[in-house]
């Protein structure tokens, strides 16, 4: 039987719009991240007469890959934001989905966690915004693991975040203006999980604190608007380190581009992206010489793109 509220809802539609992002930042692992304007699309359509069906379409990133199950983030995000709102998924519930995608799976720049915040936000919508912005990124990080991708993919900007207990804590301010994200993204793929692995149970007692000074001046620079505390917090002595025993060219990618005059260069999440940060038009040309020169030399074939910053968050573009 049809849940009554469900088949209300029979043939609504919403669409809606989620960021890329940059996590890490360098030094803030796991907890700072920046959205980007690069987004996915994805609409959703209710139909309460499909039986559990999931019926998906992907143009972009992801075409004829993504799986239509609950496997799909996406369909993990619409399902817990249901869940959370009316204690139970509707039984017979079925989608229609629509993907129009640009961020790359598996390159460190959010495509999970876009896909997640995506559910999530256009279920809500769905239900009258049953959900607070508090509960759509508990949810969000429950599904990630972690909060730095999904709060800035949800919040949009520069943002600190923490799980803290039962509850996760976002911080947000808009990106100093003027920033350009030079993106080197490679065709090499690499698992945020496998990536995990080969980082240490315990650092060094001086890595954690330089980390924690860095972290520190640079949320506080950016905050400030100082775009050259970005040197500042790309960084790293906790993760990067160790990542580049499973990613070799990643140290050369990174050195380059600073020395093309980057104000900061650093691995995008756990890889492969390689962002390096200018506030200069000239310095973009050179940034991506520097790394299409690298990439030549260190055999690993991939593509530059110039990204702004985007401090809007993620949004509903069609509501039901």
């Amino acid at each position: 039987m049809v849940t009554s509220w469900l088949a209300e809802l029979d043939g609504r539609r919403v669409a809606v719009e989620v960021p890329a992002t940059i996590a890490n930042l360098g030094a803030g692992y796991d907890c700072l991240g920046m959205a980007l304007e690069l987004t996915n699309r994805v609409g959703l359509e209710v139909r309460s007469w499909g039986r559990g069906a999931i019926e998906l379409s992907v143009e972009g990133e992801g075409a004829g890959e993504l799986p239509a199950d609950s496997r799909n983030r996406f369909v993990q995000g619409v399902e817990a934001a249901i869940v959370e709102a009316r204690g139970s998924l509707p039984e017979g519930a079925s989608w229609l989905i629509e993907m129009v995608n640009r961020i790359p799976l598996s390159r460190g720049l959010g495509s999970s966690a876009a896909a997640t915040v995506g559910g999530l936000l256009a279920a809500n919508a769905l239900l009258g915004d049953a959900l607070s912005t508090a509960d759509l990124l508990r949810l969000a990080t429950a599904i990630e693991g972690h909060p730095d991708n999904a709060a800035a993919a949800l919040l949009g900007g520069f943002v600190a975040s923490a799980a803290l207990g039962d509850t996760v804590e976002a911080i947000r301010f808009d990106v100093p203006r003027g920033i350009r994200a030079v993106i080197f993204i490679p065709d090499l793929r690499l698992s945020t999980v496998e990536m995990r692995k080969v980082l240490p149970s315990k650092v060094p007692r001086a890595d954690a604190v330089a980390n924690l000074g860095r972290v520190a001046l640079g949320v506080a620079g950016m905050a400030s608007g100082r775009r050259d505390s970005l040197r500042i917090l790309t960084e790293d002595r906790l993760h990067e380190p160790y990542r580049a025993s499973a990613y070799p060219q990643l140290p050369r990618l990174v050195d380059d581009a600073r020395a093309a005059g980057a104000i900061g260069a650093c691995l995008s999440g756990s890889g492969s992206s390689i962002v390096a940060f200018t506030d200069k038009v000239s310095g973009v040309a050179r940034i991506e010489s520097a790394f299409r020169a690298a990439a030549a030399d260190t055999d690993l074939p991939g593509r530059v793109e110039v990204v702004a910053p985007r401090n809007a968050p993620a949004r509903v573009i069609a509501e039901p």
